[in-house]
């Protein structure tokens, strides 16, 4: 049986997050009142505290806003070295994720790369990767 990674456990305020990369979209939600990216997805918006909070579609792409190289294994999913790196979102302000980046050397990454989403699905979730563009 193939290790896979730990999975997010799926509800009504993140699951369009976690399965928006079946169709090939990232997911993030956004207030309907004052139009702010919610992140992590959480059923009121943390600005205005409005309840009218609905899942928006962004370009996918961003900039590697920090990261670092993991040398140790410490999920047997993971192959070491890898990349964690936080990745600022274009077109959603305030909004980092945090995920790897992947498809090239850990040495090659760098602050301020451009990279463009990229998803892993395992079972009913599609993990936002990176890789650089």
């Amino acid at each position: 049986m193939p290790v896979t990674r730990p999975l997010p456990r799926l509800d009504s305020d993140n699951r369009a997050f976690w399965t928006g990369g079946a169709e090939g979209r990232l997911l993030l939600n956004r207030c309907q009142d004052c139009r702010t990216f919610i992140h992590p997805p959480r059923p009121v918006c943390h600005h205005c505290l409005s309840e009218k909070v609905a899942p928006e579609a962004v370009a996918g792409t961003g900039t590697v806003d920090t990261f670092t190289v993991n040398h140790q294994k410490f999920h047997p999913a993971f192959e070491v070295p890898y990349v964690i790196a936080r990745v600022a979102i274009d077109g959603a302000p305030g909004v980092f994720l945090t995920s790897n980046i992947v498809g090239c050397p850990v040495d090659a990454v760098d602050f301020g790369d451009r990279v463009k989403v990229k998803f892993e699905q395992q079972d009913d979730v599609w993990l936002p990767l990176f890789e650089k563009i």
